[in-house]
């Protein structure tokens, strides 16, 4: 009786030819981009989250936008509030007339399409990796498949014993691709659900921001009686 054959990834590595190993190659590929992304997206949120209540705490304490003025001009802006404050108080101008108001929303609107585009950088790339890594395992499957059944018909052994390995083996790079895939779907839709509730903290804080700019009301005493502070439910834009 002949000794029952190895399988493994290994052997089927062995086995396979070059477009076999492509396949495993992407994918790997595949895996390495989206955890760097989710690892790199995952830090980035962390550390802009710890800037942001670093910021509104001095924004909502401040007493005039003048204090806030000089404390972004003191420390670089390093988040999105910020952002959006420094461009907002550089172009406030006198804050009295249409033409003042009309700048001072052109260049919120222009800060807030800049965080979104920032935001939204490297999902699209997350969200390839999720659709298509199944597929590319498939694919992988399929020509395995296809190159194992060859080579046991040249062979002319048909027992189970000597389809079931190659055939099995080849169903690895269907797991490997749904491997690759679950974690960056997961990661795209929390990226998604998080990068929506801080625009949309933004596009609050921007309300409140226009609001104190273009009436002059001193930013604690706003703060205190709008009910628009960023711990609150946004308003629609």
């Amino acid at each position: 009786m002949e000794p029952t054959q190895a399988v493994g990834l290994a052997h089927f590595l062995g086995q396979t030819d070059a477009l076999g190993k492509a396949m495993l190659f992407i994918l790997v590929f595949m895996s390495l981009l989206s955890w760097y992304l989710i690892v790199t997206k995952a830090l980035g949120a962390w550390l802009e989250r710890r800037r942001s209540a670093r910021f509104l705490e001095v924004f909502w304490n401040s007493p005039s936008v003048a204090i806030v003025q000089r404390h972004l001009e003191q420390s670089r802006p390093d988040d999105s509030f910020s952002r959006l404050a420094a461009h907002a108080v550089a172009a406030r101008g006198e804050g009295r007339n249409e033409a003042d108001h009309e700048l001072l929303i052109r260049a919120m609107r222009r800060v807030m399409d800049e965080e979104t585009v920032r935001q939204e950088s490297g999902l699209t790339a997350l969200a390839s990796v999720g659709s298509t890594a199944p597929f590319v395992g498939l694919f992988g499957t399929v020509w395995g498949v296809y190159h194992a059944l060859v080579a046991i018909g040249l062979s002319g052994q048909g027992t189970l014993d000597k389809v079931a390995g190659p055939v099995g083996e080849a169903l690895i790079m269907t797991a490997l691709g749904l491997a690759v895939a679950i974690p960056a779907v997961l990661a795209y839709n929390a990226f998604v659900r998080a990068n929506r509730l801080v625009l949309a903290r933004l596009d609050a804080f921007a309300h409140d921001l226009f609001a104190i700019i273009t009436t002059g009301a001193h930013v604690g005493e706003a703060g205190a009686a709008m009910p628009l502070k960023p711990a609150a439910a946004p308003r629609g834009a």
